[in-house]
C-alpha cells in the first residue's frame, strides 16, 4: 500500500490517509481482509505522529471501511455494494479527473481511450 501525505498541503494529514485508504478500498485495490500496517509502521513510514494516523484508523472504522481488534490488527472490511446511481456519480468524477489529466499532459482524446483500452485488457 502506496500512500503519499503533502504535510504543508491545506488538507490535514490524518484527512488525507483516512481518503487514500478509504478509495484504495473502495476500487478494490486494498481487497476485503487485507490487513493495514501498524500505526506505529505507518506513522514511521511517513514520518507522521502515531495519534495522526489513529485518528485516520479510528475515523476509517467509523465509517465502516476497516475493523480493529486487539492483537488481530487493522482489516479491510467488505464494502457493500453502492447505489446505480452513486456508482454513476463515482464513474463521473472519475470520467473528469482522467480527462483533466489526460489534457493536461496533452494528449488526444484518441491516445486517452487507447490507453484505457488498455487497462481495461490488463484487468481481464
Amino acid at each position: 500500500m502506496i500512500l503519499e501525505v503533502d504535510i504543508g498541503g491545506p488538507v490535514p494529514p490524518y484527512e488525507q490517509i483516512r481518503a487514500q485508504i478509504a478509495e484504495l478500498a473502495a476500487s478494490g485495490a486494498l481487497a476485503e481482509g487485507s490487513r493495514l500496517p501498524t500505526i506505529r509502521q505507518l506513522a514511521g513510514d511517513l514520518g507522521l505522529a502515531p495519534g495522526t494516523v489513529a485518528r485516520a484508523y479510528r475515523e476509517l472504522e467509523s465509517d465502516g471501511v476497516v475493523r480493529s481488534r486487539v492483537r488481530h490488527g487493522t482489516t479491510v472490511t467488505p464494502m457493500p455494494k453502492p447505489s446505480r446511481k452513486e456508482a454513476t456519480a463515482r464513474l463521473a468524477n472519475a470520467a473528469r479527473a482522467y480527462a483533466r489529466a489526460v489534457t493536461a499532459l496533452g494528449l488526444s482524446r484518441e491516445q486517452a481511450i487507447a490507453e484505457l483500452d488498455r487497462q481495461f485488457g490488463d484487468l481481464r
